[in-house]
């Protein structure tokens, strides 16, 4: 019997804030709720986290890095502390881009594999770029082709990966990313009655803020406010925070609030009229399927995988990337959508974006592979974890 009913392997866990590590941390804490066994192994990406700890009914196990290449922490121990954990475990859970994903996965054998496929890596083009882009993409079909399962977050976003032609011949599963719902929050600190536009996400290139805070700077109002909010500190490949101050030059009307917490994120979301995320490279866009669960209008890029959650809903704009003049032109379209507008696009999203929803298509598709929920091999907690830390 095994000890784990479900073992997630990943680069970067909690407390670090990305859209894959949000993914792989709703999904383990969520099923844990729902009484399943699960282990998470990650990366130590600060050294003041333990190796070992208990964390919302996930038992976490974390490996020590040694050095970073590009946004990928290098950890000699994570493949085979990966592996151990996986072979004690019903199914495996590799979410990737990550470097060392096809070796996992064939070291995994004989637990089944579901890889969860967020993106196709972006980095800044460089000749180094090139290369760790290669590595990583060849990781990931050998990861995908020894995989029981693959899932991706929307068809859209798998059509158009450059892994299609490995993604195509894989038993492939289009489930949408967990939201939470976060509406309910209290617009307290909204500065004034004019326009408030929103961002969350990491504070790096590939979100294009520049553009955004471009198209916002052309706005001759005094009283309007765009919120930027999220991590510029804890960026892996580096944030992009000097040139987003750059961009905002001057200007007093932007806010930089950093990263923020799940009742600000309430909060946050309460006070804007419209949010933006002009991404030039996104997966699905978690924050901003939230946004439109809380009845906040959707500014998105023509991406594969970004621009779904919009296209899904009809509940906001599909714009080019890098164009901040169509940011400013939906912007101004946007704000003045009425309650009953606003109302029909949270449904809309709440039905389809919800986390109940996702952790439904994760625990059928789990148990499809043989996973049994609940059954113990003996009372307590699996003597592999004794003197773990128990964290809050």
């Amino acid at each position: 019997m095994p000890e784990f009913d479900l073992a997630v392997i990943l680069n970067y866990y909690s407390p670090y804030v990305s859209g894959l590590t949000e993914s792989a941390r709703a999904i383990a804490e969520g099923l844990a709720g729902r009484g399943w066994r699960v282990a998470v192994v990650a990366s130590q990406h600060l050294k003041s986290l333990p190796l070992r700890e208990r964390r919302a009914g996930v038992e976490i196990f974390r490996c020590p890095v040694v050095t970073t290449i590009s946004r990928g922490p290098v950890s000699p121990s994570l493949p085979f502390v990966a592996a151990r954990v996986a072979r004690m475990s019903a199914v495996a859970n590799l979410h990737i881009p990550m470097l060392e994903a096809g070796p996992i996965a064939r070291m995994c054998a004989p637990t089944p594999v579901v890889t969860t496929y967020h993106i196709d890596l972006w980095l800044r083009r460089s000749l180094i770029s090139l290369v760790v882009i290669g590595a990583v993409d060849a990781s990931a079909r050998m990861s995908m082709r020894n995989s029981a399962a693959v899932v991706v977050n929307s068809d859209d976003q798998a059509r158009y990966s450059r892994l299609w032609p490995t993604l195509r011949r894989a038993n492939v599963h289009a489930i949408p990313a967990p939201c939470y719902d976060r509406a309910g929050g209290s617009p307290s600190y909204r500065e004034t009655g004019g326009l408030h536009v929103g961002f969350a996400g990491r504070i790096a290139a590939e979100k294009g803020l520049v553009y955004l805070i471009e198209a916002f700077r052309r706005l001759p109002e005094p009283d309007a406010r765009l919120l930027l909010a999220g991590d510029y500190v804890n960026v892996a490949g580096g944030s992009d925070i000097a040139r987003v101050r750059r961009a905002i030059g001057g200007d007093s009307r932007v806010r930089l609030l950093g990263l923020l917490n799940d009742g600000q994120m309430r909060d946050f979301y309460a006070l804007i009229d419209v949010f933006a995320l002009p991404s030039i490279s996104e997966s699905f866009g978690i924050v901003q399927a939230e946004a439109m669960m809380a009845g906040i209008p959707s500014i998105t890029t023509d991406i594969p995988g970004g621009r779904f959650p919009v296209v899904a809903t009809g509940f906001g704009r599909v714009i080019p990337p890098r164009d901040p003049g169509a940011i400013l032109r939906a912007i101004r379209e946007l704000r003045g959508l009425s309650a009953e507008e606003r109302a029909a696009g949270a449904a809309a999203a709440r039905s389809l974006f919800s986390l109940e929803a996702c952790l439904d298509s994760y625990e059928r598709l789990f148990r499809s592979l043989g996973a049994r929920p609940g059954a113990r091999s003996g009372p307590g907690a699996p003597p592999a974890l004794a003197g773990r830390e128990e964290a809050a």
